[in-house]
């Protein structure tokens, strides 16, 4: 039986508004991985904590067959919620903008319920809880900590809610489906001087904004226009006052690629690029970059049995096969790296709301009818995927 019982609904509803209320950041989920984990050892559930605030549960079915893995991640984003909500975050400064309360509850009642069944389960199904998605990055700590391995994972899968999708529906396609996210600093050194008497200084003032124009030459001039690649710079520091001309200046901000070749060429033509105005204008510089996730492929295979699952799914009332992928970010992409994986976007947006916050805002909230959509095809993946 594919559907998942009333009564787990009720609890993961209630496990989501909980989570809600008390988001916790990137491995400090204490609250919330203590409350997965005994739950999860109610159920007779063998579970074990690693990576801090993670957590592995492996639930062995009485036939053999496959392992496969299911991830959830559980950790919340410092971000001042809108009021509105009956359960509103009760944490100053944190919210569940972007639905991993959720996540982890539908994962959470898939594993109960399923334990409830392990007479007619095949293989092993692994439930992976994983901390800091948001950052840090909590999946390379998990598998490093044995997430896939005793036994070891033949296929992985994962739910996100999407906000630009109906409640009942889910998308998905075959290869990329999220961005790479890499970081850069950019130190600017001049000299400093009177703003009467430019002529005595170097400003990194203008040199930055001549940078940040520059940099997108990139995307448009140098990058193949069939491979996304976006440069944003979001942050910009410099100077002392409205007389004083800077003598440094500093911007910050990301890098997107869909195309690893791409990812990997980025570093030298900004080199290239700020070295060069660094130098027209008598200044130095120093740039340091930080490489975070991969981009997120899925398995054509395994998304194609995902598919075939989906459309016996009674509770999906629509399967959107996606054209584009987005220049978001994930760290399940490590987990698709190590063995054959699969992210699948989750309807949530409520057929009354016509404009849905998007992920990441104050005002994000997810219609929890798609709670129940989510843990049936969970359910549906761990009965025919093993």
């Amino acid at each position: 039986m594919i559907a998942p019982p009333a009564e787990i609904i009720d609890d993961v509803v209630r496990w989501r508004r909980q989570i809600h209320r008390h988001p916790e950041f990137g491995f400090e989920e204490h609250a919330t991985s203590a409350l997965v984990e005994s739950e999860l050892r109610k159920a007779g559930i063998d579970v074990r904590r690693v990576a801090g605030t993670g957590l592995i549960a492996t639930l062995t079915g009485a036939s053999p067959g496959k392992t496969l893995a299911l991830r959830a991640d559980m950790d919340g984003l410092p971000i001042q919620e809108h009021p509105g909500l009956e359960f509103a975050s009760e944490v100053p400064g944190a919210m569940h903008a972007c639905g991993h309360d959720g996540h982890t509850a539908m994962l959470l009642g898939t594993a109960i319920s399923l334990a409830r069944e392990r007479e007619d389960l095949h293989g092993t199904i692994r439930f992976i809880f994983q901390p800091a998605e948001e950052g840090p990055g909590g999946a390379q700590p998990m598998i490093e900590a044995g997430a896939l391995n005793d036994p070891k994972a033949d296929l992985v899968a994962m739910l996100h809610v999407w906000p630009t999708l109906p409640a009942g529906s889910i998308g998905l396609r075959v290869g990329a489906m999220t961005a790479s996210c890499d970081d850069f600093e950019i130190r600017i050194s001049g000299r400093g001087g009177h703003a009467g008497y430019p002529h005595n200084a170097v400003d990194t003032i203008p040199i930055a904004a001549e940078i940040v124009g520059a940099l997108q030459t990139i995307a448009s001039r140098e990058i193949d226009p069939l491979k996304a690649v976006v440069i944003a710079i979001g942050r910009i520091e410099g100077g002392y006052r409205r007389n004083v001309i800077a003598d440094t200046s500093k911007l910050e901000g990301t890098i997107r690629c869909l195309d690893e070749s791409v990812r990997k060429s980025i570093p030298e033509r900004m080199e290239r690029i700020v070295a060069g105005i660094c130098a027209a204008h008598r200044a130095k510089h120093d740039i340091e970059f930080v490489y975070g996730y991969p981009s997120v492929h899925n398995d054509a295979a395994l998304s194609a049995k995902v598919m075939e699952i989906a459309r016996d799914v009674p509770q999906i009332a629509s399967l959107v096969e996606l054209d584009v992928p987005t220049m978001g970010a994930e760290d399940f992409a490590y987990f698709a790296q190590a063995v054959p994986g699969c992210m699948i976007r989750l309807g949530c947006a409520s057929p009354d709301d016509p404009q849905p916050a998007s992920l990441h805002s104050p005002d994000f909230n997810l219609d929890e009818r798609a709670l129940a959509c989510g843990v049936a095809l969970l359910r549906a993946l761990a009965l025919r995927l093993t």
